[in-house]
């Protein structure tokens, strides 16, 4: 067991019962958001958890099922989490096979936030770790054919905001000098792990040379070394190599094609918390650093996630920003990094 895990493996949670909220908004990648909150009550508190699977129809299918698992009981965190394990979550098979590990974190999440919540006592007082100024990143797409101005429009409101970014096969060469030019490009998300999916990104060797050498200080995230040419391309980046995607479990670390500086531990791809402070407790140890990522959340999941990084890694470029960043325009008025600290004094709730 972690040590992370240790501090909280045996809260005690009472559960009573759960129910479903069902989120909905468009945001900015061109696609409608769906989620789930997750409401577990028991003795007069409530836990939430947000499920960020992707697919609307497996959100349907959970809202038609109904609160329909076994779940009330006396439990501790860590026998909470075995039963979760050997639910049906879905009752058919989901769209995408990540979502299984999506819905138990949402269910995991939800019980972390009761049982914090029924010990009178707030996460970051549970862990020993104090909150700290969280950085972020806003994660964009530039549009097809990409152009400038998605990066322009949001600088024009927030001019001190930073980016991780998604190239594709129609960023021309301009306009990578002119979002260089910025100085605002913390990471470039390379999508070589998504094969198939929407967001697929064919490796090319001249084009991930000519991102590498245009932004040599920006983090590569998921690059597809398999691809012919890629690795010898980025053998000199390897230092800012990151990975996202693949990262489900500390084996998932271990077995990367070379030892990482950086990883994204993204807390809805472990899908138990045991998994998730695992991570944690083994990038600490190694001296791998580690930055968040978030799914789109549209409740209180995004506000755990930045909960989180700011008690494991406030400093780097996390991908937790505010909600308001997801919208196709940003509204003005939302905090700027690095945000202050605002745990809620109980459970597991970022406040704002």
């Amino acid at each position: 067991m972690s040590t992370t895990f240790g501090r909280l493996a045996g809260l005690p949670v009472e559960v009573d019962g759960y129910a479903l909220e069902r989120l909905e908004r468009d945001v900015s990648s061109a696609f409608t958001r769906v989620s789930t909150v997750i409401r577990l009550s028991g003795r007069g508190e409530e836990g939430l958890g947000e499920d960020v699977t992707y697919d609307a129809e497996d959100h349907d299918r959970l809202q038609a099922a109904g609160a329909v698992h076994p779940l009330a009981g006396s439990h501790t965190l860590a026998s909470f989490s075995e039963l979760v394990a050997g639910l049906p979550l879905f009752g058919a098979p989901p769209v995408r096979e990540a979502s299984l590990l999506y819905r138990r974190w949402a269910f995991e999440s939800a019980a972390l936030d009761l049982a914090v919540r029924q010990a009178g006592r707030s996460l970051a007082d549970v862990l020993e770790r104090e909150p700290r100024p969280l950085t972020y990143v806003v994660s964009l797409r530039l549009g097809e054919p990409a152009t400038f101005a998605p990066v322009r429009d949001r600088l024009d409101v927030y001019p001190s905001l930073r980016f991780k970014l998604d190239p594709t096969v129609s960023w021309t060469p301009e306009l990578e000098a002119e979002l260089a030019a910025t100085g605002a490009v913390d990471s470039l998300d390379l999508k070589g792990a998504y094969k198939g999916s929407v967001v697929d990104n064919p490796a090319d060797p001249e084009r991930y040379r000519r991102w590498a050498e245009t932004f040599p200080d920006a983090w590569l995230e998921d690059p597809d070394l398999e691809a012919p040419g890629i690795d010898e391309v980025l053998r000199p980046h390897r230092d800012r190599i990151t990975w996202d995607a693949p990262i489900h479990a500390v084996a998932d670390i271990e077995a990367l094609p070379f030892a990482p500086r950086m990883v994204n531990v993204k807390p809805s791809r472990f899908g138990s918390l045991s998994a998730l402070c695992a991570a944690q407790d083994f990038c600490a140890q190694r001296g791998v650093g580690a930055y968040g990522g978030g799914q789109f959340e549209l409740g209180v999941g995004r506000g755990q996630i930045q909960y989180l990084a700011s008690l494991f890694h406030p400093g780097t470029p996390n991908d937790v920003a505010p909600g308001g960043f997801n919208a196709p325009m940003p509204p003005p008025g939302l905090p700027i990094s690095p945000l202050a600290p605002r745990p809620a004094p109980v459970g597991v709730r970022w406040e704002g």
